[in-house]
């Protein structure tokens, strides 16, 4: 088997016999695709111990950039645990609003929706509970820490406040401000070499709703080896050659199921870590490796990642099933997932 590299300005493309992975056995999951994608639009890579051996697509350029939705929630994971292996930020379970108070300036008639506003309970609120969406920012009867519940407005809260804490955002001018994609350029893309690009994005609101304040997600755009390069950072704990670029302590943290979510959730929840989805509970994938865990976004854009068998799997876009309809057992495309390592023993 070819020894363990990472890419340069190009990744190296080989045979996937050349790292221990049968062809004819990877090519049933180019087989799921066809039969499952039909006409839709689809792009996958597939890498290795650090190379290439896959490539599949239909309907798109392999060069396009594709906003990848809240798999970015996974990337904004990283930003924190640099933020606080850098001293800008005491832990992770610091609370916000000694941070970011600004994200106290929702009244009851400039939240997203009636009954949605930043409450007194959310002044307790922690950065760790913002990343493992437990925050229960300005929902009525969620207690910070108590309730798994999948949001983007406690996500913008987030990336406001590190960025402010950086000097890059003014709730003034959100649209002014060098903003968090320029942590994401200097801490991630830039040292692994990605070419990634960023728009903010706002839901349709009413007309009062405090967008400076909550709005403006910082959406990240890639095509599927830019976005392989996260997930090859990610499989070797943060490391890009010699350098640490994410803390390897956090990284590993950031896979396994959130402390809040064991402790007060049940058990079919216990499958998110810190901004990442994770397999350690088994629960999101049952029969494939406890080690695994996946960055996912609507639309189909995923990037998992199985240390244990030295895999990257991008989807970019996939096959995109509602969590209604995958019934939260085929989050990423499990059985998809399941052709490619099945080629990899």
């Amino acid at each position: 088997m070819a020894t363990k590299t990472f890419p340069k300005a190009d990744w190296e493309v080989v045979d996937p016999a050349e790292v221990g992975v049968d062809a004819r056995k990877l090519n049933k999951a180019k087989e799921w695709l066809d039969a499952n994608m039909s006409g839709a639009k689809y792009r996958v890579a597939v890498v290795r111990e650090g190379y290439v051996i896959a490539q599949w697509r239909q309907g798109m350029g392999p060069d396009d950039k594709a906003h990848i939705a809240s798999a970015a929630k996974s990337i904004y994971s990283n930003i924190l645990g640099i933020a606080v292996a850098e001293g800008k930020l005491p832990s992770a379970d610091a609370k916000v609003v000694d941070y970011y108070p600004e994200m106290m300036d929702v009244p009851e008639d400039g939240g997203p929706k009636p009954g949605r506003y930043a409450f007194e309970k959310d002044r307790a609120m922690t950065f760790r509970q913002l990343i493992c969406n437990t925050s229960g920012y300005m929902k009525p009867d969620e207690e910070p820490g108590r309730v798994f519940h999948y949001q983007t407005y406690g996500m913008n809260i987030l990336t406001h406040a590190l960025a402010k804490i950086y000097g890059l955002f003014d709730v003034n001018d959100p649209e002014g401000s060098p903003g968090f994609k320029v942590l994401i350029d200097e801490k991630l893309a830039g040292p692994i070499g990605a070419q990634w690009v960023y728009k903010l994005n706002n839901f349709k609101l009413w007309p009062q709703a405090r967008l400076p304040i909550f709005g403006y997600y910082c959406s990240v755009g890639t095509d599927p080896l830019d976005f392989a390069r996260i997930g090859w950072l990610w499989c070797n704990d943060g490391r890009w050659e010699e350098t640490q670029v994410i803390p390897e302590a956090w990284m590993r943290e950031s896979v396994r199921v959130a402390p809040d979510i064991r402790a007060n959730c049940p058990e079919d929840q216990w499958k998110y870590g810190h901004g990442i989805w994770s397999n350690e509970a088994g629960r999101l994938w049952p029969d494939l490796p406890a080690d695994g865990f996946s960055a996912c976004g609507a639309g189909g854009h995923f990037c998992s990642v199985f240390p244990s068998q030295g895999v990257v799997i991008v989807q970019n876009p996939g096959r995109y099933l509602t969590d209604e309809q995958a019934r939260g057992q085929d989050r990423a495309n499990g059985g998809l997932l399941q052709l490619v390592l099945d080629a990899c023993r």
